[in-house]
């Protein structure tokens, strides 16, 4: 019998052993991979873990604002701390970030305020109107637009001979869409100095991963558009940031880009519109995932070291909560819409019936 041409068992072989799980810390927060440990100092590691404390609040918060009618569309962001804080902590001043409608921590991060973030959760225009310096885009509702965008801006970066990265977000969900395929293939084309990020968090609103592709990992849809793909403990926030730091690092050099898969779990609903996740899965699974969260090892780790403990972390979620609640009531004094305004904002140069319906408005708006 003729040898056969190809040998695919062998060819997922090779795949399977291709993308292995970048790890360091365990679910106890022990360190199991003390090669590639991060350069942090004891301040940055605080500082890391403060961001992720602020996260952790801010969800905490906005649930129940959300609860209150206080806040319009809300996606929750229990137990993607990591996944999200240690990424964006790789960044540097300067860098842009593409966030999803799940990442307005990240947006935070790079200058996005709390009140901005409620605004544009009540659809309020202000919540898009960030000051001059801040390198953030306000989040896509789309599901995986931004990465087309975040591609192009990066490309941008690149034609002026910026030094700067882009990163971008989206979810397992988004990197089923056909937007999610033309970025990278394009970033890959171009080189374009970005960072993509894969949230593989198990769903997409009810959808499990397993169902959305037969690909083993996320990160290998990176080999067809010729860019490097890594698979990372997303609960692991040393791991991300190591990962993540190393992808900016690579970008910025002029390699092209990186798409970085994170391994996590959303630890809630989808969103406060409706969706349950006690339907599609089970408590049992949920219960699992809550031991794995990212907080936990983190703070175990940090324990250990002597730079954290309970105190440090009340006061803290003080802090945070004071600054939280205060713009929330920032959020709920901003001046009301009008519909002439929404008109005059999507229209630059209105034809004669738009501008006959601004006036139309106008006078009602007067009365």
């Amino acid at each position: 019998m003729a040898k056969q041409p190809v040998d695919f068992e062998a060819h997922f072989a090779a795949i399977d052993k291709a993308f292995p799980m970048v790890r360091i810390l365990d679910e106890e927060g022990h360190i199991v991979n003390e090669d590639i440990m991060p350069d942090l100092s004891d301040d940055q590691l605080v500082d890391l873990m403060k961001w992720m404390v602020l996260s952790r609040t801010l969800h905490q918060r906005s649930m129940a604002f959300a609860k209150q009618g206080r806040l319009g569309f809300y996606a929750p962001t229990f137990g993607q701390e990591a996944s999200q804080m240690a990424s964006i902590f790789a960044s540097e001043e300067g860098d842009w970030v593409f966030p999803g409608y799940r990442d307005l921590p990240q947006a935070i991060y790079k200058g996005v305020t709390f009140a901005q973030g409620f605004l544009w959760s009540r659809g309020h225009v202000l919540g898009n109107d960030y000051a001059d310096g801040v390198t953030a885009v306000p989040p896509q509702i789309i599901i995986g637009a931004q990465l087309i965008q975040a591609m192009g801006n990066a490309v941008g970066l690149k034609l002026k001979g910026s030094d700067k990265v882009t990163f971008t977000y989206t979810g397992d969900g988004g990197s089923s869409q056909g937007d999610s395929y033309e970025a990278w293939n394009w970033a890959g084309r171009y080189k374009a100095p970005i960072v993509f990020v894969i949230q593989n968090n198990g769903y997409a609103i009810s959808t499990p991963r397993f169902k959305q592709t037969a690909a083993k990992t996320l990160a290998q849809k990176a080999t067809a558009a010729g860019i490097p793909g890594v698979q990372v403990d997303g609960n692991d926030a040393l791991a991300v940031y190591a990962v993540a730091k190393e992808a900016r690092e690579w970008a910025a050099a002029g390699n092209g880009p990186v798409l970085i898969e994170t391994i996590t779990n959303r630890l809630g609903a989808h969103s406060t519109q409706g969706d349950n996740p006690k339907i599609y899965r089970t408590q049992e699974d949920i219960d699992e995932w809550t031991k794995k969260e990212p907080l936990i090892r983190m703070r175990a780790f940090l324990e250990e070291k002597g730079l954290w403990n309970e105190d440090i972390e009340e006061e803290w979620v003080d802090h945070c909560t004071e600054e939280i609640n205060q713009a929330i009531k920032d959020a709920e004094a901003a001046p009301k819409q009008k519909v002439s305004d929404f008109l005059k904002n999507v229209f630059e140069n209105p034809g004669q019936n738009i501008k006959e319906q601004i006036a139309e408005y106008e006078a009602r708006e007067s009365e």
